[in-house]
């Protein structure tokens, strides 16, 4: 698939980043901790590639039902890459709102380091949580989807170096883009901090939708999640909010009750899972 190899070709210029900023900052790092982010973004890839296998021949029918023949050109391109940034804000908005798919997306959170390592710290359940359903919208207007995934692993690509300390205020660029600056105020969970800068790329969608925080360097970031989980299991990692979520769903008493809990707003202070 064509997102599966751009980010495996640029696979070797994520390794010299890492690299070069262990060597010079250890201090952000802890080995257990990146090995686990190792472990977590190879199981995120391959979970990734089967999801497409499986879910091609959806997205191919529903193409055929698109409003309008996209040709593939440097002006669609761009637009595409516009509407996917679009969409993703508010991916990432709602993965931290609802519980179903706040129980993928914690796993990227629940490291209490940030550096670049940070960035590959996925979750294999995306795509059981449901992930691809926000770029379908983009296939139904009429962009092939190859083009659509192709578009989303660039965005992704773009969204590894923004996990880093070692960079600070970029000017002008912070005016417009996601920034390492934007994304540790995202990781962190300082009061005011939390829930913060959902961009990908553009932080225009975050001062729009007004849920952009400037980083206070008198306020250092604290990073993790609330109830941090102080495990490096990938395992562990990956499921304990799954587990949380279901016990819940299990407790609670009805059907409407039930879905509140698993697809209703969620509080991440007040409802995350504490692992002890």
């Amino acid at each position: 698939m064509n997102s599966e190899i751009i980010l495996l070709a640029l696979s070797p210029l994520f390794l010299i980043f890492v690299c070069s900023e262990f060597i010079k900052f250890k201090r952000y790092y802890d080995i257990k901790d990146s090995l686990a982010n190792t472990v977590l973004a190879l199981l995120h890839q391959g979970a990734d590639a089967i999801a497409l296998l499986l879910l091609m021949p959806l997205f191919n029918w529903l193409y055929d039902y698109r409003l309008f023949d996209i040709k593939v050109s440097i002006l669609s391109i761009a637009f595409a890459f516009l509407l996917q940034d679009f969409l993703y804000y508010w991916f990432h908005k709602a993965s931290h709102h609802i519980h179903w798919l706040w129980a993928a997306h914690v796993v990227h959170h629940s490291s209490t380091k940030m550096n670049f390592t940070t960035a590959f710290r996925q979750s294999l359940m995306y795509p059981v949580a449901g992930m691809w359903m926000f770029w379908l919208p983009m296939i139904l207007i009429g962009f092939e989807p190859l083009t659509v995934f192709s578009v989303v692993a660039l965005n992704l690509a773009y969204q590894f170096f923004v996990h880093t300390q070692i960079v600070g205020k970029l000017g002008w660029f912070e005016k417009v883009f996601n920034t390492p600056s934007h994304h540790r105020v995202h990781h962190a969970i300082n009061a005011g901090y939390l829930d913060k800068n959902f961009a990908g790329v553009l932080i225009i969608w975050d001062k729009l939708f007004g849920t952009f925080v400037e980083e206070d360097k008198s306020k250092p970031c604290k990073y993790g999640i609330i109830g941090q989980l102080n495990r490096n299991n990938p395992v562990v990692i990956t499921f304990h909010q799954w587990e949380h979520l279901f016990k819940s769903v299990y407790k609670a008493s009805g059907i409407k009750a039930k879905c509140r809990v698993l697809f209703g707003y969620l509080q991440v202070a007040l409802n995350i899972n504490n692992v002890e």
